[in-house]
């Protein structure tokens, strides 16, 4: 977008004739006779090239006249302002995770890949929050603190696995301990931890209950998801997933509890979660303006150099 800033200097465009007639009227003239006298001389490359001059003059004044009117362009800015979202992803690593009961491109993968595999995605939308990642299995591990550097944080998953803790048992209560600590000191506006498991919690000094109304009294939401694919044969009706102590904890904080039984299952329930906690972004748009007064000014010196230059030559005299 072009804009003048002087835009009542243009009407000065309206003498460019009134200085064409005043440059001709000072020209030196040379009287013939005859006119057929004139059309027997013959005619040199300056008088082929001498109706130049007035075009030269007059595209002079019109680029002075235009960088007196101070031409700028706008140019568009944005300033984004973002309210994040602070947030834990809450692992489960206890040898249980390593259950191939999940499904993808028909091949049989583990609980724990299956995660990995929608977590990729989970934080590839969202880029503008602080996210970070706690292990547990029979003792909470911090993965990663709170980052917004989400590439490493995913290079920092894909080295878990269920034998770098003592998978055989499972505290979730210790668990939920260490990622309400990570935030205790956040000020996002909203605080998530996302807790995922297989089991039931069985190990660990604090009990899943009083770790999760530490997590309300400091407004830390806990969304739980129970991780099983449906099992078959002696084990079909066995639920290993301790599903109302985690439907208690995401009621006590303001969250939700999820069931995962497949990939897709588990897919629906992040992006769910990723709807239900969307960043806020306020965007102001503004226009800033670029001089270009002097680029104009800079053309007009020029072809006014020109001009001078062609006019005291051969150009501007005839022969």
């Amino acid at each position: 977008m072009i804009r003048f800033a002087e835009p009542l200097l243009l009407l000065l465009l309206l003498t460019i004739p009134v200085f064409l007639f005043l440059r001709n009227r000072r020209r030196n003239t040379i009287l013939f006779s005859r006119v057929q006298l004139l059309e027997t001389l013959p005619r040199s490359w300056a008088q082929r090239l001498q109706p130049l001059l007035p075009i030269l003059y007059t595209l002079a004044l019109i680029t002075l006249i235009i960088a007196l009117a101070r031409p700028q362009r706008g140019l568009d800015e944005s300033l984004v302002r973002t309210e994040a979202v602070d947030m834990i992803l809450l692992l489960d690593l206890s040898e249980s995770m390593d259950t191939q009961d999940f499904t993808r491109a028909n091949q049989r993968i583990s609980r724990l890949d299956a995660t990995k595999d929608v977590l990729n995605r989970f934080l590839a939308n969202r880029p503008n929050d602080r996210i970070g990642m706690v292990g547990f299995a029979s003792l909470p591990y911090a993965v990663a603190p709170l980052t917004l550097d989400h590439s490493w944080l995913i290079e920092r998953m894909k080295s878990l696995h269920t034998r770098m803790l003592d998978g055989r048992r499972t505290a979730i209560g210790d668990g939920i301990a260490s990622a309400v600590n990570r935030l205790r000191d956040s000020e996002a506006k909203s605080k998530v931890v996302i807790l995922l498991t297989d089991g039931a919690n069985n190990a660990g000094t604090l009990s899943p209950e009083n770790a999760a109304t530490a997590a309300a009294a400091l407004d830390i939401k806990i969304y739980t998801i129970g991780a099983a694919g449906v099992r078959t044969g002696f084990f079909a009706n066995r639920n290993e997933v301790d599903e109302e102590t985690l439907m208690q904890l995401a009621q006590t904080t303001g969250g939700r509890f999820y069931r995962a039984r497949n990939l897709a299952n588990l897919e629906a329930i992040y992006d769910e979660i990723d709807q239900l906690e969307k960043t806020e972004i306020e965007v102001e748009r503004y226009t800033r303006y670029q001089e270009l007064a002097g680029n104009w000014m800079l053309a007009s010196l020029l072809l006014f150099t020109i001009e001078q230059l062609l006019s005291t030559s051969r150009l501007g005299r005839l022969p």
